[in-house]
């Protein structure tokens, strides 16, 4: 028996159909299955045919050939008895005919829904798949799908006569197959000829035809080899036309693949600005890869400990100076985004680009809210400028580059998402105006992100110039020796085709053959003419047309897919997608690991503590300073007035003791006296007095805030703010600025005040001799401490002590002697020595022989002679305790004249009038002012977090930073983690 479908059963079946419908169709025998030739021979002898032995065969093919008849006539001697039964077996029969109609219909119904099915299936097949771009979809997309129009997606898809123009003629190239198989099979060796047929067999099989049978092709190609034998010219050309052939279409495919891939484009743009427009206005999700993104912007904030190290991917672009990093970089991310010179430097610290997909080809900043439209070439030389100021902004000073980070990211229609870092070029000699380590420290910075062993190295070699000058190539070799993370880059190939003698260079470096570098994969692209002004999709253009006219596709020497940009693109996000998925786990139990350790160290150290961040401790110490300067509003009056007048009066006493008393003092009468005064208090209230008393308001204020501090200090707080609150206090005072209107009025009070000179009742008149009384006590004290420096120890002193004097000392002790004997015999002598009376107080001391200059007898006169006027004033001081009554009537007494008592009165009430003045301007306006200073200070030092840094330091608190940073890391990359799982 015959298995029913197979090729034998299938040509017996249709020789029998034939013959029984009289076709005769023209296969010949030696084309059938053998197994079809024995049916065949079997079954059809002369034209009839034989029953076959098996019946269930017999009915098989009797089924197959079943076909309507006409009734039979009846038998003329059968009678109507036999015409009656003929006629009942003819409404039975179509009866039947009638039921089998259902099944048709049935049948009908059945094979268009599957045919329709089918159908349906092929045009879903053949639209382009969205699933990628489900984190830009919000849940309003089917109420979005009713109002795309459909007719205009219809009308935008390629006609079918188009896609069938660009299907290559697979009879043609099935004959040239056939050819190359005869040449291979006959022993012809092509050399590079052999390549070719390879790349049509491949491209053969990924056109979907289904492979030739193995009999009948061997059995073609040896009939056709024996026919047919070609000179080996004529077979070179026949194999180039077969590569030209191969390159356009492949060309023509990848044509048709970008202008499918640009409607494409606009379609997404039209779903994604809908979304703009505020159809439900919902925030669209975080992209993957800005979640990637985001946990590494947090770790490269992280100071490492315990050994945890970022060994997250990202793609780390290397190469030599003006090789074309920069330039490659924006051919991935599709626009000019960085600063370009003409062989200088212009990448002076790392930079990580973020790409991703977005409606809108935009780029941001990490700290900033500015968004640059990569559409507008104003913004795009903003954002050139911008990356460029970041530069030299982070290099210090007596650099040249830096190790600092400058975060974008890159957004846009097509652009395949990724994290790449791009480095300054390695250069080989240190130039003119840069610094001396400039070699080192960028061969340290590109050692520091390429030892991580999850990076992918994009290692960019200029095509232009000779390989052997190269130094990136041993420095990844150094860091990658067996190429499992690298991707090697030919740049400027348009100059290396033209410039190079031998093109096969140029394969032998893309085929890794030239140095001893390994690498995962090997491109050549090429990234313009070397023009800045060139827009990117001109350098695309260009590249297409290059590589579409080179002679290195043609020949073979580079295959397709590695040329051009965008295949790079695509390789290094296939990549680093596929480096991300197997590490980012391994990397989120490390930083586990780590917070557990972190925890155990807080617990043992810091139990009784919350874990409070740098940021979280400034804010606690804020509130503690903003408590501290309002306590100085509680501050009563009395001790404000008490503290500025003790503190006005220390100093300025010396200046109303030294200018103005003891010069109005001298005079012989009360006239001069008080003349003298009045001048001398009008000249100082003009000139020093207000500013003296505005700069002792302010040290006092300084002092009591100073006071509340080291108060609150006492009071259980923090000593880890000791530095931060030192600081604040220093910022304020020295941006606080006394109100200028206060000294004026200030000025006019204290004049006011000097120029009354009437007491008006005892109390006051003996508080004035008490001040007065106190304030001369207290500089004879003075004087005559001075006085016993200048002469050393007295007798009982050396007696006791056993001290002795200076030489100096004994000449200033003769001296003293020498003048109290004079004072003794003049009591009324004048403030100053005449030159004769210096003369003879010299040669007194000569006759004893003591030796001494004039000058120490005059400074040592000063002294006594103030002793002795402080002496005498403090006698009349005694005197005038009775002569108010004579000063309130107005009588005239030589002895009790007290012209002084009514200046030190004066005086004393110009001391409390000032001091409530003070008081009064303290506490309505500049302790306000302070308290606005301070807030100033803390905001600006929140804003400043280097500053933070320094002033708030110790273990604990890098240790809570730690762990709120090893948290952050965990919670973003589990975040991630479950996003990635999501989109598999």
């Amino acid at each position: 028996m015959l298995r029913v479908g197979s090729r034998a059963a299938c040509v017996a079946c249709r020789n029998l159909v034939a013959n029984n419908m009289g076709v005769r169709f023209r296969i010949p025998l030696q084309k059938l299955h053998p197994l079809s030739r024995a049916i065949h021979h079997r079954y059809s002898g002369n034209g009839n045919p034989q029953r076959p032995p098996h019946r269930t065969a017999a009915r098989y093919f009797t089924s197959m050939s079943r076909l309507p008849m006409r009734p039979p006539k009846p038998h003329p001697g059968s009678g109507g008895h036999g015409y009656q039964q003929q006629r009942n077996f003819w409404v039975a029969r179509l009866a039947a005919r009638l039921l089998k109609l259902r099944y048709i219909l049935l049948g009908s119904a059945v094979g268009g829904g599957y045919t329709a099915k089918k159908t349906y299936d092929e045009w879903k097949e053949m639209l382009p798949d969205f699933s990628e771009y489900n984190w830009v979809i919000p849940d309003f997309v089917w109420e979005l799908s009713e109002q795309i129009d459909l007719d205009k997606l219809a009308k935008a898809l390629p006609e079918m006569e188009e896609i069938a123009k660009l299907l290559p003629d697979f009879d043609k190239i099935g004959e040239n197959f056939t050819f190359l198989k005869s040449l291979l099979t006959s022993g012809v060796s092509l050399g590079s000829e052999v390549k070719g047929a390879s790349g049509l067999h491949l491209l053969l099989e990924t056109s979907g035809d289904p492979p030739l049978n193995a009999t009948d092709s061997s059995a073609t190609v040896a009939h056709e080899a024996g026919d047919k034998q070609y000179k080996k010219s004529s077979d070179k050309e026949k194999i180039d036309q077969l590569q030209e052939e191969l390159l356009r279409t492949q060309l023509r495919y990848q044509r048709m693949l970008e202008r499918l891939e640009k409607e494409n484009k606009e379609l997404r743009k039209v779903v994604l600005q809908k979304d703009d427009k505020g159809i439900h206005q919902r925030k669209v999700k975080k992209s993957l890869i800005d979640m990637y993104s985001e946990v590494l912007d947090v770790l490269s904030d992280y100071d490492a400990n315990y050994n945890t190290q970022d060994h997250l991917p990202r793609v780390v672009v290397v190469g030599d100076q003006s090789a074309g990093k920069t330039s490659v970089l924006e051919m991935i991310a599709q626009a000019r985004i960085f600063p370009r010179g003409s062989g200088e430097m212009m990448t002076r610290s790392p930079v990580k680009v973020t790409l991703s997909e977005g409606p809108h080809h935009v780029a941001m900043f990490k700290d900033s809210g500015r968004e640059f439209d990569l559409t507008k070439e104003e913004d795009l030389a903003a954002l050139r400028h911008e990356i460029e100021l970041r530069m030299r902004k982070s290099v210090k000073e007596g650099q040249t580059v830096s190790s600092e980070t400058i975060s974008l990211s890159v957004k846009g229609p097509g652009i395949q998402r990724m994290v790449l870092v791009d480095l300054p070029g390695v250069i080989s000699t240190v130039t003119a105006g840069m610094a001396t380590d400039t070699k080192e420290t960028i061969f340290s910075i590109s050692k520091a992100y390429m030892q991580n062993p999850n990076a992918i190295i994009l290692c960019i070699q200029d095509g232009s110039v000779d390989a052997e000058r190269s130094i990136v190539t041993d420095l990844v070799s150094q860091m990658d020796p067996q190429g499992k993370r690298t991707i090697f880059v030919l740049t400027k190939v348009d100059l290396a085709e033209k410039n190079l003698a031998s093109p096969s260079r140029i394969q032998q470096i893309v085929e890794g053959k030239l140095f001893p570098m390994k690498a995962l994969g090997y491109f050549a692209v090429v990234t313009g003419k070397g023009s800045s002004a060139e827009s990117i999709d001109s350098i695309k253009d260009y590249e297409e047309d290059f590589f579409q006219n080179s002679r290195l596709l043609r020949d073979g020497m580079l295959k397709a897919h590695q040329v051009t940009t965008k295949n790079l693109s695509l390789a290094v996000a296939d990549c680093f997608w596929k480096m991300v998925r197997e590490s980012v786990e391994q990397q989120a139990d490390v930083f586990k690991a780590s917070r557990f350790n972190l925890e155990t160290e807080w617990k043992n150290n810091y139990p009784r503590l919350r874990e409070l961040d740098r940021n979280e401790l400034f804010e606690k110490a804020k509130n503690e300073i903003l408590d501290e300067v309002i306590s100085l509003s509680q501050v009563t009056p009395q001790h404000w007035e008490s503290i500025l007048q003790k503190k006005l009066w220390e100093r300025v006493s010396t200046h109303v003791i030294e200018n103005i008393y003891l010069p109005a003092a001298q005079t012989m009468d009360s006239g001069t006296f008080n003349t003298t005064v009045d001048i001398k208090l009008k000249q100082w209230t003009d000139k020093q007095l207000p500013h003296k008393a505005l700069e002792i308001a302010w040290e006092t204020l300084q002092e009591e805030f100073a006071r509340f501090m080291a108060e609150y200090k006492g009071k259980d707080q923090d000593d880890i703010f000791d530095k931060l609150k030192e600081a604040v206090k220093d910022d304020s005072i020295k941006r606080h600025k006394w109100n200028e209107r206060a000294l004026d009025s200030l000025r006019v009070i204290q004049h006011n005040a000097l120029e009354d000179r009437s007491i008006t009742d005892k109390p006051q008149w003996d508080a004035a001799i008490q001040f007065m009384e106190e304030t001369l006590q207290s500089r004879l004290k003075d004087t005559e401490s001075v006085i016993k420096d200048m002469v050393g120890p007295d007798w009982k002193e050396r007696w006791l002590s056993w001290k002795n004097r200076t030489p100096d000392q004994h000449i200033r002790n003769e001296t003293k002697n020498e003048l109290d004997r004079l004072l003794k015999l003049h009591d009324e002598h004048t403030a100053y020595l005449a030159n004769d009376e210096v003369t003879t107080v010299r040669k007194n001391l000569e006759a004893r022989s003591v030796e001494v200059d004039p000058m120490l007898i005059k400074d040592t006169w000063h002294q006594l002679y103030r002793r002795h006027f402080l002496q005498k004033a403090l006698s009349h001081c005694n005197l005038c305790k009775r002569g108010f009554y004579y000063y309130q009537r107005h009588f005239v007494d030589s002895e009790l004249e007290c012209n002084d008592v009514v200046l030190f009165w004066r005086i004393q009430r110009m001391l409390v009038i000032t001091a409530n003045t003070l008081r009064q301007q303290l506490t309505n306006t500049e302790v306000r002012r302070l308290e606005k200073n301070v807030k100033e200070v803390l905001d600006d030092f929140g804003e400043d977090m280097e500053k933070k840094t320094q002033l708030i330091t110790g273990r604990r608190v890098q240790l809570a930073e730690d762990l709120k940073k090893v948290r952050e890391i965990q919670e973003k990359l589990e975040a991630f983690i479950e996003a990635l799982h999501k989109e598999k």
